[in-house]
């Protein structure tokens, strides 16, 4: 038989799921698990990255389980994921330093704020088409660094490395063969130049991130890797990622300039799709990628 479902996973911010779909997009199967939500202090919201790890490989080894399908029809797995919340781990250990500082989370509006007062918005808008804002992963990053115990010194070192939840989610299923994020997720962190398609060194400086943490960047679609064989008991492809509100977008199939798209979920999420063009907004909307195939980007006003 042709290798014909695609597995997607979809680690949102208040559960983790895992459906499997057949050629026609049908349903075959789905699993869900709702996600442990840490809130340490007023406007601090943590996530366990090792329970992420566990709901993820439990709900797909529960839909391709209840499915009966062979592994043989599984073409490929898709990830999406909750956007901005930033994981740091050890490359040799596969561990994280400590909890996930999630999208939400406001511990880093201080910074955010003394930055913006030094004005370094604007190169970050003209940049990256973010604003200064602790929504983005880069202050959180920071204050990783800064806050867990030799984890600055380590980075330096080149034996951390920085992700997104798609990020650490390749690397685990990968079994730390792969570090990667693609052009959507990037984008979301400060430090990704979206003209130029790449980390950029002065915003590295200026958010005080070593380079050498950050991941390699991908398109959205093709070949990322492969899941280490004893996960699912075979090597399966993982062919495609995007941050949950793109991998929205393309659903919803806004592929033309000028088509949106507005999500409900943990928050609501209004999209538009502005083509080969990115446009820097007068009403503090942000400029972000839609998506990037074959090296094209295309990008969205959100």
């Amino acid at each position: 038989m042709a290798a014909d479902h695609v597995l997607a996973i979809d680690q949102g911010t208040t559960s983790t799921r895992a459906i499997l779909f057949d050629r026609h997009a049908r349903v075959v199967a789905i699993g869900q698990r709702e996600l442990i939500q840490h809130y340490p202090a007023l406007g601090w919201v943590e996530h366990d990255p090792e329970d992420i790890w566990r709901d993820t490989l439990a709900v797909c080894r529960e839909v391709l389980e209840r499915s009966g399908l062979s592994l043989d029809r599984v073409a490929g797995i898709g990830i999406t994921n909750q956007r901005e919340t930033a994981v740091l781990w050890d490359r040799a250990s596969g561990e994280p330093v400590g909890r996930a500082i999630v999208w939400q989370d406001r511990r880093t509006a201080e910074l955010c704020a003394a930055l913006k007062a030094d004005g370094a918005e604007e190169e970050v808008r003209r940049k990256t088409g973010l604003l200064l804002d602790p929504y983005f992963s880069a202050t959180k990053v920071a204050w990783l660094l800064d806050s867990v115990e030799g984890a600055r010194e380590r980075a330096e070192r080149g034996e951390l490395a920085f992700g997104t939840i798609d990020s650490f989610l390749l690397w685990r299923l990968t079994g730390g063969a792969v570090h990667a994020t693609d052009a959507t997720n990037a984008a979301r962190t400060s430090l990704f130049d979206i003209h130029r398609q790449c980390w950029d060194a002065d915003l590295c400086r200026l958010f005080r991130v070593p380079p050498a943490v950050l991941p390699e960047v991908r398109d959205n679609s093709g070949l990322l890797g492969s899941t280490a064989p004893g996960l699912f008991g075979r090597a399966l492809p993982i062919a495609g990622m995007a941050g949950d509100q793109q991998a929205a977008l393309i659903g919803q199939a806004c592929f033309e300039p000028g088509t949106a798209k507005a999500t409900y979920g943990t928050g609501c999420f209004l999209l538009c799709n502005t083509g080969e063009q990115a446009f820097a907004s007068a009403n503090r909307l942000l400029t972000t990628p839609a998506y990037r195939l074959e090296g094209r980007t295309t990008y969205a006003v959100e």
